[in-house]
């Protein structure tokens, strides 16, 4: 049974989430630790009603440990994932180290939650601007199969950590100051700017932020023929993600189709109406942890074709949101049994 938790990365932006969802959605357990840096090791911070240490990630910190649900950088989780694995752990892993491993599988629970079962020790959480899109996804590809996406994505300051939401206010007040400002995050200016480029360079021109929304989806709807046309653009908004996403499938659905397909899948919430102005937005999308949809229209350019807008919160469903849900499968899982 997974009865000792241990949260890696506890004292992050998105590991502060992770500790905020546990407590909310009354996540199981008999024992918990939280896990940082030697750099946050020792501080203390509150969780249920009691206060905790932080302990330093080293192995020894994942003796009798059954689960951990770990938000990091991939070069740590390269390193602890194994100490933890070694000790008959199971690691939901947010970082992008082990997503495209073979042996690990890569897990939104709306859309491929039998995956769950395939995993060697590490089930992985994909890239945030992924995550929302094959949610998305998921219903209208179960109802018609979708053949082809073209997405652009307008992904906020936070999807850069701290110091890329800093980078955007301390950015914001030095150009309406007129005073110059170092970016730290960014290569260029990202107050009142697009940045039409997330991550290096990475295949054909397409960069690896692109790419990993690419081979993701593949892996996640186990099937490579599905055709991915991403451009990921950084945007001057603090949380939230934004894509506009186009759906070519082999079967006709209509505009009030898709509707009524997104409305009855688990984990999608519709804001849709154009007339009264109501469509989702990162203002009215932050800090919840549904993928919301609207703009809902037929292709204008294709005879199978949808489009659509979707929103959703980076750093919770993102991130944060979609590993308590993988641990909540497996502990769902387990008592089944």
């Amino acid at each position: 049974m997974y009865e000792s938790l241990a949260l890696v990365g506890a004292t992050g932006a998105v590991g502060t989430i992770v500790r905020q969802l546990l407590e909310e959605r009354k996540f199981p357990f008999k024992k918990i630790k939280f896990l940082a840096s030697k750099r946050s090791a020792g501080t203390t911070l509150d969780f249920a009603g009691k206060t905790y240490t932080v302990e330093e990630l080293c192995p020894e910190a994942f003796d009798d440990v059954d689960l951990v649900i770990a938000s990091t950088p991939d070069e740590v989780a390269a390193e602890f994932c194994p100490w933890a694995v070694a000790r008959g752990a199971v690691v939901v892993d947010e970082s992008g180290f082990h997503r495209m491993q073979k042996d690990v599988p890569l897990v939104v629970p709306e859309v491929n939650p039998e995956a769950i079962h395939q995993h060697k020790g590490i089930i992985a959480s994909p890239n945030c601007s992924t995550t929302q899109m094959v949610v998305a996804m998921a219903p209208l590809h179960a109802a018609a199969r979708i053949k082809r996406v073209v997405v652009s994505t307008y992904q906020a300051a936070s999807g850069a950590g701290l110091a890329g939401e800093r980078d955007l206010k301390q950015g914001a007040q030095a150009a309406l100051s007129g005073d110059a400002y170092k970016y730290e995050t960014f290569a260029h200016p990202l107050a009142f700017n697009l940045i039409p480029q997330i991550g290096g360079p990475k295949h054909e021109q397409y960069t690896s932020e692109e790419m990993k929304m690419v081979w993701e989806t593949h892996k996640i709807f186990g099937d490579d023929t599905i055709r991915v046309c991403p451009t990921c653009i950084r945007v001057p908004v603090s949380n939230c993600h934004s894509e506009s996403i186009l759906v070519e499938t082999e079967t006709k659905l209509t505009a009030a189709e898709a509707r009524k397909l997104f409305e009855a899948a688990p984990g999608i919430t519709v804001i849709d109406d154009l007339a009264s102005g109501q469509y989702p937005m990162p203002k009215n999308c932050n800090q919840k942890d549904d993928v919301f949809i609207g703009r809902i229209r037929e292709d204008l350019s294709s005879d199978n074709g949808i489009t659509f807008w979707c929103v959703s919160d980076n750093l919770r469903k993102g991130a944060a949101t979609n590993a308590v849900q993988i641990a909540e499968l497996l502990v769902a899982s387990q008592a089944a049994v």
